[in-house]
């Protein structure tokens, strides 16, 4: 899988991209990352992508000529036939706005079945509507807040990505029984069965423990120390039901 991050400041991912799972990811194939400088595609002397918007405001906006050209290339040069046209059954492009829709673990695992995933980091007071209407197939919101520019929003959801990829976690199984993993995946029970039928967007991950058994006074459940596994796999069910209602009840 590509992941392509087009922004104003390219430097921002040398971290995000050079540690954990994301790291290993790219030095065993199983990602390519590419950051591309978005005033690379303006055409003044001053390298502009943003300008104040139509009908007064604050702040100042993305322009779309810019945005337009750097995805445009991606796909052109990716094409070998020089055209513009998005392939959206093989790849998403992701616009990251505080005005999208909310990225959720469902989102990430239909992200990671394409090809190819564009990434573009708003700033600003936002970007120019044609951009959300005619070029990105997604726009996204990572949260109900707002933050400076949507590079820290796209290391996140190429993080969260990434692990849904075969072969990206040393345990595969990590992926299944965590939280927002869906229920009926999660634990074979009639009541966690019904709860997936409910929601997509599953439930939170049971209560871990490691050693000391106790801890300032606080003990490890006894059911965990037992070794019965039946009656650890009815504990952990109870328990993620339990901490999914008190945290997050919207899930249910």
């Amino acid at each position: 899988m590509r992941f392509d991050l087009i922004t104003i400041f390219p430097e921002f991912f040398t971290g995000p991209l050079d540690y954990g799972i994301v790291r290993r990811a790219r030095e065993a194939n199983l990602i390519e990352t590419h950051v591309h400088d978005l005033r690379a595609f303006t055409h003044d002397r001053h390298r502009t992508v943003d300008d104040r918007p139509f009908g007064g405001g604050e702040g100042m906006v993305m322009k779309p000529e810019p945005l337009f050209a750097a995805v445009e290339s991606l796909f052109s040069c990716a094409d070998g036939a020089g055209s513009s046209a998005i392939p959206s059954e093989r790849a998403a492009v992701v616009l990251l706005s505080a005005s999208g829709t909310m990225f959720r673990q469902e989102t990430a695992r239909r992200f990671a079945k394409v090809d190819r995933v564009v990434l573009i980091c708003g700033r600003y007071e936002g970007v120019d509507e044609r951009v959300a209407e005619h070029l990105a197939t997604d726009e996204i919101s990572i949260g109900d807040f707002v933050l400076s520019g949507g590079e820290l929003a796209a290391a996140m959801i190429l993080d969260a990505v990434t692990r849904l990829i075969p072969g990206a976690l040393g345990n595969e199984d990590s992926i299944v029984n965590e939280s927002f993993s869906e229920p009926a995946k999660s634990f074979d029970s009639p009541a966690l069965t019904s709860a997936s039928r409910a929601t997509s967007r599953g439930i939170l991950d049971y209560p871990h423990y490691t050693r000391p058994p106790s801890f300032r006074g606080w003990d490890v459940p006894e059911v965990l120390l037992g070794g019965n596994h039946e009656e650890i796999r009815k504990w952990r069910e109870k328990k993620a039901m339990e901490k999914t209602r008190r945290n997050r009840p919207d899930l249910l």
